[in-house]
Parts: C-alpha cells; sequence; structure tokens
C-alpha cells in the first residue's frame, strides 16, 4: 500500500469523538460525500483502508492472544518445569506452600477415613485389622502428600511461566503501538456501529455478570482460582473485603463511562439501555 494511504490510516486511527453526536456528523459527511465529483474513487479507497485494517486488526488480535499462551505454556512445560521439578525434589522444601492446601489435604484424608470406616460398617468390606487399617490410611495419605507438593511445584511454574509470558506480550504492545491503535480504532468502530438495542443488550449482558445481583458467587470462584493457581492462601477475608469493594468500583466506572462517552457519541444507545433494563 501507497504511503500517503498508510498516512491516511493512521489519521483514521486517532479520529477524537467530537462535540455533536457521531451520528450527526456522520449524516453530514455522507451529504457532503455524495455531492462530491470524486466520490466513486474516495469510497474504493476508503473500502481498501478498512479491509487492511479488518485484517491488521485480526492479525494483531491473534498475536497478542496466542503468542503469550503458547510461550507460557512452552516455558512452563520445557524451561521452568524441569528446573522447578529437579530443585524442589533435591531441596525438598516442603508439601505445602501455605495453610489452605493443608486444610484441604486434612478434609480430603479425614474423608477418606470416615468413608473407609462406613463402608466397613455396611459390609462392604470385611472387618480390618487395625494395623492394616492404618496402612490403608497411611497409603492414602501419601497419595495426597504427593498430590499436594505437585501442586505446590505447579504454582512455582505458573508464577515463573506468567511473568516471562506477561513481559512477551509487553514487548509485543511496545513494538506494535500502531497495530495497537489500529486495533483500538476497529474495536471502537465495530462497538458503536452496533444497532443501540444491540448495545443496549451488550451493556445489560456485561453488568449482569460482573456487577449484578448474582456475581458476587462467580467473583468468588475466580478468585479462589487466581490464589491457587498461584499457590496462594485462601483468605476467606480478603475474597469478601474484594467482592464487597472490586464490583462497585467497576460498577462506578462503568457508569461513569455511561455517562461521560457513550451518552455523548450514542444518546439513542443510553435511551434504549435504559428503557431495557426498566
Amino acid at each position: 500500500m501507497k504511503y500517503w494511504n498508510l498516512k491516511k490510516i493512521h489519521r483514521y486511527t486517532f479520529d477524537k469523538v467530537g462535540p455533536l453526536p457521531r451520528s450527526l456528523t456522520s449524516t453530514f459527511t455522507k451529504f457532503k460525500q455524495e455531492l462530491n465529483p470524486n466520490a466513486e474513487s474516495e469510497a474504493l479507497e476508503e473500502f481498501r483502508i478498512s479491509r487492511y485494517q479488518t485484517v491488521a486488526s485480526v492479525k494483531y488480535l491473534l498475536i497478542i492472544i496466542v503468542s503469550p499462551v503458547i510461550i507460557n505454556q512452552l516455558s512452563k512445560h520445557f524451561i521452568f518445569g524441569p528446573t522447578v521439578d529437579y530443585l524442589w525434589n533435591e531441596k525438598q522444601p516442603g508439601i505445602f506452600l501455605n495453610e489452605s492446601q493443608e486444610e484441604r489435604a486434612y478434609i480430603e484424608l479425614q474423608r477418606f477415613e470416615e468413608k473407609l470406616n462406613f463402608e466397613i460398617l455396611i459390609g462392604k468390606f470385611p472387618e480390618l485389622s487395625t494395623d492394616l487399617l492404618n496402612y490403608k490410611i497411611q497409603e492414602q495419605a501419601l497419595v495426597i502428600a504427593r498430590k499436594y507438593s505437585s501442586e505446590s511445584a505447579n504454582a512455582v511454574k505458573n508464577i515463573l511461566a506468567d511473568i516471562f509470558s506477561i513481559f512477551v506480550l509487553v514487548c509485543i504492545i511496545l513494538t506494535g503501538r500502531r497495530e495497537l491503535s489500529i486495533l483500538q480504532s476497529f474495536i471502537n468502530e465495530l462497538i458503536y456501529g452496533l444497532s443501540d438495542t444491540a448495545k443496549g443488550f451488550l451493556i445489560i449482558l456485561f453488568t449482569d455478570i460482573f456487577v449484578g445481583f448474582h456475581s458476587p458467587h462467580g467473583w468468588e470462584v475466580i478468585i479462589e482460582t487466581i490464589l491457587r493457581h498461584f499457590g496462594l492462601p485462601e483468605s476467606r477475608d480478603f475474597i469478601f473485603l474484594f467482592i464487597s469493594t472490586f464490583p462497585v468500583i467497576l460498577d462506578t466506572i462503568f457508569k461513569y463511562w455511561i455517562f461521560r462517552y457513550l451518552n455523548r457519541v450514542s444518546p439513542s444507545a443510553v435511551a434504549t439501555y435504559h428503557s431495557m433494563n426498566e
């Protein structure tokens, strides 16, 4: 593509929102283009620019999503994994990284013992001697210990691999600022090009999922998964504090975005959202 075309794309990427609604300005622009004798050639050039923007945005989006995931898995299994396993087996720092793992391990062993005693009482297993019963419990304890030792080592691998993949992602973003700007413009045009009903539906869907009355249960699962992923203690106080503050902050930011930005760009979409939300 010619240099002046790329320059035009770059200017199109950094278009800012004007004081008037975009629907009104687009109407005047369309009327002006229809009176332009070079409208056909400009329309063709605009289509080429739009196609280039779409292809570049999809490619860059795939790069920033797929590349860190692939690098994360490769580094975890082939770089950090063997090193952590070797050091973990050599140094043997312990089985558990935090008290939450210990509590879960004790609960698993207790449930196994209770299940074994129950199966003996209902006659599923013959009467076991005390030594044999203790042997089975000890055998299960070793299985649980190996399981949580592997979970602890895996948490260390996750931390190292995630840090490395984040570093790669930052490098990709810093070296592709122009592609990032094109992607941002593409997403803005895609979102604001939707119908008012579609915008209202997406807004309601987003708010109900992340800041709705049933969202605390979802946030609790997400936080617990993240804490286990990094081997951090699952503090109930921290989880409840996060759930009671973060969705409120997110809801405030979202309402501010509707009032400050969306209401200026597409007031009809805001009106449709309020009508659907009533």
